[in-house]
């Protein structure tokens, strides 16, 4: 642990491998975004892109790039880091490396939720975002009130998260054998996660909400969840509400998690891999919310440029990707547990 003190007596403590891992992230994501924006049908050399972004390129090339591909890149950027950072809170907060959306539920709460919008009503991408955030919050709420015995026991929630994907998988089933076939073809896209065709429209509510979000959870509550990892006795020892500050962090994680959903669809395993891949590159305790963020901006962004470049002509949709190499660290992760004897 290093401190950095300032000349009005404030301090600042880090750890250096953990800044170095967050950096080496962020360069990463930054390289794998120029290598994207240069991908497709009129491929662009990283320099052109590059000069292209600081205003130097062509009209032709500014109207591909800040129309066309930056969207895409900035959305993949943001969902990943809204999704790694609500990762590393849904993990500390139950204590549990399993502890991630697509596992407790309101990820399939928010598609829930957006499903309607889809099926039942047609919407646009501001009524798809709507759908999708009154979702996941519904589901939250039912998942916190079933969870609740005296207080909030991380494994109660997550059985309970459980039996709530497993309802709300059958419910989304049934949204989509009711809806005709061209809303059904969209519906399951969209469930599969995918970052085609996004533009500013889609990019907007998320960039918003991270604004808001991200600092609440980074600066607000991060001192509070680490004294929390300790237990709630010991945390609420030393002056923390541990009740009030669990919901603040939960209600952040699943907003989060829902303007996420309403970017760029259910993508998988990104909230539950990247909070682990963090700890173990920093080797850090405590939940690692930076690092958790930035290396799940660099997941999704690096999915992304898989999904456009190594098929060839055919791209995939980003979900496929993170769901082959997420559900794979998965099993590796349930076998790992279950050897150490936690499961």
């Amino acid at each position: 642990m290093s401190v950095i003190r300032t000349p009005g007596g404030l301090s600042v403590s880090y750890r250096p491998r953990a800044l170095f891992v967050g950096a080496g992230c962020v360069v990463l994501a930054v390289v794998a975004a120029v290598l994207a924006i240069g991908s497709g049908e009129y491929p662009m050399a990283p320099d052109e892109v590059v000069r292209t972004l600081i205003g130097q390129g062509d009209p032709a090339d500014a109207f591909i790039v800040n129309e066309l591909r930056l969207p895409r890149t900035v959305t993949a950027l943001l969902v990943g880091a809204g999704l790694g950072l609500c990762g590393a809170v849904f993990q500390a907060v139950v204590r549990n490396p399993l502890g991630s959306p697509d596992i407790l539920g309101f990820t399939t709460g928010a598609s829930a939720g957006a499903l309607v919008v889809i099926v039942l009503a047609g919407g646009s991408s501001a009524f798809l975002a709507g759908g999708a955030v009154v979702g996941a919050l519904v589901t939250g709420v039912l998942i916190y009130a079933l969870a609740w015995k005296g207080g909030l026991h991380g494994f109660r929630l997550v059985l309970v998260g459980v039996g709530m994907t497993a309802i709300l998988t059958g419910v989304n089933s049934y949204l989509i054998t009711r809806a005709d076939i061209t809303d059904a073809s969209r519906a399951v896209l969209w469930m599969t996660g995918t970052l085609d065709g996004r533009g500013w429209d889609d990019v907007m509510p998320l960039a918003l909400g991270m604004v808001v979000l991200v600092p609440l959870v980074l600066l607000g509550c991060a001192r509070a969840l680490r004294m929390m990892e300790m237990g709630d006795d010991a945390a609420a020892a030393l002056g923390v509400r541990v009740e009030r500050t669990r919901l603040a962090l939960l209600g952040a994680a699943v907003l989060l998690v829902a303007l996420s959903a309403a970017a760029a669809g259910p993508v998988a395993f990104v909230a539950l891999v990247a909070p682990q891949v963090a700890r173990r590159l920093t080797k850090s305790p405590g939940p690692n919310l930076l690092p958790s963020l930035c290396m799940g901006a660099t997941l999704l962004i690096c999915a992304d440029l898989v999904a456009q470049r190594a098929f060839g002509d055919h791209q995939l949709p980003v979900g496929v990707v993170t769901g082959v190499v997420g559900g794979g660290y998965l099993v590796w992760l349930l076998a790992t547990e279950r050897k150490a004897g936690r499961i």
